[in-house]
């Protein structure tokens, strides 16, 4: 199955393609737990929404307006996309990166080129319904204001600037909670662009900048559990998810190592991460989708075509996973909703 699967990669098309469906194919799900029967039925289809020739990010369903639509980014084209279930896609972020040196940014290969990761990565909604986003190009969170106009939450920690900020997830109290992936063993001290010398995790909270952790290796997406008693960050160079207790003061204690992917050597890696209602966890991972119960037991994967970037949990009633892929969108309805900002 997992070779018929890997046969699946589609051929590059500039935001083209009907939607469609793998029926025909053998069904996309991996069983390794009866409580899978619970998240996924047993008919479940992946649909493939979009191809694109970016990298594609970022996914935030948007439920506070009608009609409702999903977010999502594109890295190297600098640009926040909106798609509506209709099928129509327009951009409503752009301007993302305003610098002309991108020599000190990651670059993507695609094809024969390689592209600059000038946008933004990882993005959410605050409580006012704005969005914010990780920057990869201004290597800063920000967000949009209602007038489209940008401000900087946090580039930087004790005068250091962020290298690559990745991932957020607000908690309820509006403490924001972020990755820094990347650190900066090239510049020298004295160069003003000079960036934070480990990898870390932070929080943003009444417009001050706290470290949580700087104990993980390449940290990238994070999530809270319902009741928001743990909060679990995945690291993707050791393909480990670990869990924190969250503190009243919002930091985080007593890490526990729930799962180790590192023994699987499908494509793939912990990247985007979500929680459900039920305090199901889906990362992405070797082969496509881990779906895991609260306490990291491994209870199924959904194989998709290529590697994933990141998911979230859209339509009205919160039951249909959105997964981007470097150069897609899918789709999968679920019987669980999911935790959405």
């Amino acid at each position: 199955m997992r070779k018929r699967w890997l046969c699946l990669l589609f051929s590059l098309a500039v935001f083209g393609g009907a939607l469609h469906s793998y029926a025909d194919d053998p069904s996309p799900i991996v069983r390794l737990d009866p409580a899978l029967d619970k998240i996924v039925t047993s008919g479940a289809k992946l649909e493939k929404l979009l191809d694109g020739h970016g990298f594609f990010e970022g996914p935030t369903w948007v439920h506070t307006t009608n009609p409702q639509y999903l977010l999502f980014t594109d890295i190297p084209g600098g640009v926040i996309h909106k798609w509506t279930p209709d099928g129509q896609l327009t951009v409503v972020v752009d301007h993302i990166f305003t610098g002309t040196d991108t020599s000190g940014l990651a670059q993507y290969p695609l094809g024969d080129k390689k592209l600059p990761m000038i946008g933004a990565d990882g993005t959410t909604l605050d409580h006012e319904g704005r969005i914010v986003f990780c920057g990869f190009g201004p290597r800063a969170v920000m967000r949009v204001e209602k007038d489209g106009s940008h401000t900087v939450l946090a580039d930087r920690f004790e005068g250091k600037k962020f290298n690559t900020p990745n991932d957020l997830v607000y908690k309820s109290d509006g403490t924001l909670y972020f990755t820094d992936t990347q650190t900066d063993q090239k510049r020298a001290e004295t160069d003003p662009e000079k960036g934070v010398s480990f990898s870390g995790v932070y929080l943003i909270k009444a417009g001050q900048v706290r470290l949580v952790t700087k104990d993980l290796t390449g940290p990238n997406g994070l999530a809270f559990a319902p009741g928001e008693k743990y909060l679990y960050i995945n690291e993707s160079p050791t393909k480990r998810i670990t869990r924190f207790d969250v503190q009243p003061d919002d930091s985080v204690s007593n890490p526990k190592l729930i799962i180790d992917m590192s023994a699987d050597k499908a494509e793939g890696m912990p990247d985007g991460m979500k929680v459900d209602k039920e305090g199901n966890i889906y990362c992405t991972g070797p082969g496509g989708l881990w779906i895991l119960s609260p306490d990291g037991k491994h209870i199924g994967t959904i194989l998709t075509p290529q590697r994933l970037s990141n998911l979230t949990f859209g339509d009205k009633d919160g039951k249909t996973l959105y997964m981007t892929a470097p150069q897609g969108l899918y789709r999968m309805r679920l019987k669980i909703a999911g935790i959405r900002p």
